[in-house]
């Protein structure tokens, strides 16, 4: 579809379909222009167990769509690769011979589908999966960045923070190194960086009491690296605190309040998501921001927690909560209670350019996950053009779709391996 041919189509769009989240007019028109394009094949895409990369393992897997309009998108979600292609296998019928570009439709069949038994696991990571792809195909289709179908440019670049959660930094942890850390990431521009000190390296109070308890001694030690970097680099970085959701509400209390002094840009899934009232008495009882969650899927699920006053910065993971059209449609109803966005990125470069995308259009963006391991050593063995944050900010790419330009050398060397799950 040429570039003339999208405006015209857009001249017909329906201006009422303009406040439907995430179907924008430009979504609307893109796929009435670009007419059904059927999928055709489903392919996932496995990377070989055995590869290291500066010691990790890349974990997720790929979904490809094939249409008969000769437009392949890519879809992500992790980790692991048997179950997912066992799930992805057994949606294939109700995937094959549908039309690519009717994106809402097919992921509320699926829902529906996977909701005859109780739901969540490998089934529902591959319709996030598939509705990513989906949105790559549209974005193809209409030779537009997926961005400008979701709404255009609410942001014009990303402000970033960098997560450590077991990756290195040039080989620095961040419980060895942490005044180190900061300095390289404040000289980058970098604004935040995310730190796990209650269930990693030296104290790990978690692993000696379960999260049911922690003594006065732990949490001070817990402390160290966050005044070690306040003493090192000030307030030019912001510091978040993830607690891997294996506390309960006391010590999530203890934990919150013994950190109140030191500026905290936000405690993130303190406790497992299973009871918001619990959250809601933590979101009460602390000044700090409580951030959650990637660990929840679905509009519906994020509506409650939103009822329950139980959050102040919302997060999600756009290949485990539903896809990119869930993850507008979360934001969306996040910025009717005044709640900021801030998307977990600490999977694969689908995700990765995905949340870009995703983010850059989002009114209540607050800040992003990057890892710089990922973005940096891992991501670029399998693409070429991965965003990488500049001055402490990365912008999405204007290629169509997701803008991704893969190396064709990493199928090539079986470092990534296609394989046919179904097709007409």
């Amino acid at each position: 579809m040429t570039r003339r041919d999208f405006l015209g189509a857009s001249a017909a769009g329906s201006l009422a379909a303009a406040g439907m989240a995430p179907w924008t007019l430009e979504a609307q028109t893109a796929a009435k222009a670009a007419g059904p394009m059927k999928i055709t094949k489903i392919e996932a895409v496995r990377f070989r167990p055995d590869l290291r990369i500066q010691g990790i393992t890349p974990n997720w897997m790929w979904v490809r769509l094939h249409t008969d309009a000769g437009i392949v998108g890519i879809g992500e979600s992790y980790p692991g690769y048997e179950a997912h292609r066992g799930a992805l296998k057994e949606l294939s019928s109700y995937i094959l011979g549908k039309d690519a570009a009717q994106i809402d439709r097919l992921w509320q069949d699926l829902f529906y589908r996977i909701s005859y038994q109780p739901w969540g696991g490998a089934e529902f990571r591959m319709l996030t999966a598939i509705n990513i792809a989906q949105w790559d195909i549209l974005g193809k289709a209409s030779g537009l960045p997926l961005y400008k179908l979701l709404g255009g440019k609410s942001q014009e670049k990303l402000l970033v923070y960098n997560t450590m959660n077991g990756w290195t930094i040039n080989g620095m942890r961040e419980h060895d190194y942490p005044e180190k850390i900061a300095e390289f990431l404040v000289k980058r521009g970098i604004k935040g960086v995310k730190l796990y000190p209650y269930d990693r390296g030296p104290v790990n109070a978690l692993a000696r009491h379960g999260g049911t308890f922690i003594t006065q001694a732990e949490l001070k030690q817990s402390l160290d690296p966050i005044q070690r970097i306040r003493k090192a680099v000030g307030d030019e970085l912001e510091i978040g605190l993830d607690l891997s959701s294996r506390w309960n509400l006391p010590c999530s209390l203890q934990i919150a309040h013994s950190l109140e002094p030191y500026g905290i840009m936000y405690l993130e899934d303190a406790m497992l998501p299973d009871n918001l009232e619990a959250y809601a008495s933590l979101a009460r009882e602390t000044s700090i921001p409580i951030c959650l969650s990637e660990r929840l899927a679905t509009r519906f699920r994020f509506r409650e927690m939103f009822e329950a006053h139980a959050v102040d910065v919302v997060m999600y993971d756009v290949t485990w909560c539903g896809g990119i059209s869930e993850a507008k449609k979360i934001s969306d109803m996040a910025d009717t209670y005044k709640i900021p966005t801030s998307p977990h990125t600490g999977g694969g470069p689908v995700l990765w350019y995905a949340s870009i995308h995703t983010a850059t259009s989002l009114t209540n963006f607050y800040i992003m996950e990057s890892v710089y391991h990922l973005y940096n050593d891992m991501y670029p063995h399998f693409l070429k053009n991965v965003p990488a944050p500049v001055n402490g900010y990365v912008t999405a790419p204007e290629l169509p779709g997701l803008g991704i330009e893969i190396r064709e050398e990493a199928f090539r060397n079986g470092d990534a391996v296609i394989e046919t799950v179904a097709e007409l």
